[in-house]
């Protein structure tokens, strides 16, 4: 398939674009708008636009979205239309940091380039066939059923772009490989992958739950939040609460990983419990989940925190040897480019580093979709 596809990847205040040739995968163009709050989504779009120039423009055949949260509805990469705008609209309140700059992405972007496809590929989409057990809160059924609460997952594009590829690495194919994939950066989360296919996963209706987060707390018990309305909160300060003053910064009052570290080796005691539940929560999903899988051909780390971050990868699996599982020091601390294994030789269970692209793995599902699949 000839021709290109933007890829926008929309973050809270910064706007992430590539442009890859659709046959070759080549990279042609990438950059990144800072600040779009303050210059807004047409600004920012305006930026790209001068980047790309006439002729790179006039050779697109799509623009593919990164779009958080897809709810129940969408399940696999969709063409944009009025309709499909307005259902991500909806899902907002689901993903309430993620969905709207999407959402202003996909505004601007059709405004500009009416004429080219504009494709969303949703995070939650990965997760959609999630094993009932794993997706199903215990929560009364009418009322779940109501508010079409279960678990969505998120980072989805992500998990099933690293389990893909370390399955290359590892010169298997993906049926019959297990694997515990990793994502961590500012968001957070882990699933357990099977035969390709995820079997649970930490996030759950929203991008809240889970792992300890740069922001957001992870798995807090539900009674804590009653505790909290009976104490002087309302829904919205919960909200802002939950997104934005929880996590690494609630406990450490930062979240930026090379910040808590250093604080952490200056004897700062905060950013020591704040790097401590962070590990020990890690620790206990790859646990829960070599139960889920019964057993794990790879432990896989990825992401900004994931690839970058030795000492995390280290002190979370620390102590696992009884699993299965053991990280070469030496290995550990390298840094390459390109996927590494930094498991010892005598370890049952691999542990590999595989950077992530989620703008790749976008474009392949524009491609598919632009070829009918």
């Amino acid at each position: 398939m000839s021709g290109g596809v933007l890829v926008l990847n929309a973050g809270s205040s910064s706007l992430k674009y590539r442009v890859l040739d659709l046959g070759s995968e080549e990279t042609l163009l990438r950059g990144t708008v800072e600040r779009v709050d303050e210059s807004g989504w047409d600004q920012a779009f305006a930026e790209v636009h001068r980047a790309l120039g006439d002729d790179l423009a006039g050779d697109l055949r799509a623009v593919g979205h990164r779009v958080v949260h897809g709810g129940d509805r969408y399940t696999r990469a969709t063409l944009v239309d009025d309709d499909v705008e307005r259902g991500i609209e909806e899902l907002v309140a689901l993903a309430p940091l993620h969905n709207p700059p999407a959402l202003a992405g996909l505004r601007a972007t059709r405004a500009a380039l009416p004429d080219l496809a504009q494709v969303a590929v949703f995070d939650t989409a990965y997760f959609a066939a999630l094993p009932t057990a794993a997706a199903t809160y215990a929560l009364d059924r009418g009322a779940s059923t109501h508010a079409r609460v279960r678990r969505y997952g998120a980072h989805g594009i992500s998990h099933q772009y690293v389990a893909g590829e370390a399955a290359r690495f590892l010169g298997r194919p993906e049926p019959g490989l297990a694997l515990v994939t990793l994502h961590l950066g500012n968001g957070a989360s882990a699933a357990a992958v099977r035969d390709g296919q995820p079997l649970d996963t930490s996030m759950g209706l929203t991008p809240l739950e889970g792992l300890v987060m740069g922001t957001r707390p992870g798995d807090v018990d539900a009674g804590v939040l009653l505790h909290l309305l009976r104490h002087g909160y309302d829904v919205d300060g919960l909200e802002e609460l939950l997104h934005h003053r929880s996590g690494l910064q609630g406990l450490a009052g930062m979240h930026d990983f090379r910040d808590l570290l250093a604080a952490v080796d200056r004897g700062d005691e905060h950013a020591r419990t704040a790097y401590d539940v962070y590990c020990h929560r890690l620790r206990k999903y790859v646990g829960a989940y070599l139960a889920v899988l019964g057993g794990a051909d790879a432990v896989v780390f990825t992401a900004g925190v994931g690839e970058h971050v030795p000492r995390v990868r280290r002190d979370a699996l620390a102590g696992l040897e009884a699993l299965g599982i053991e990280v070469d020091p030496d290995f550990n601390q390298q840094e390459t480019d390109g996927i590494r294994r930094i498991s010892t030789g005598t370890s049952r269970t691999e542990v590999l580093v595989v950077p992530t692209d989620e703008e790749l793995a976008i474009a392949r599902q524009v491609a598919q979709l632009l070829a009918g699949g």
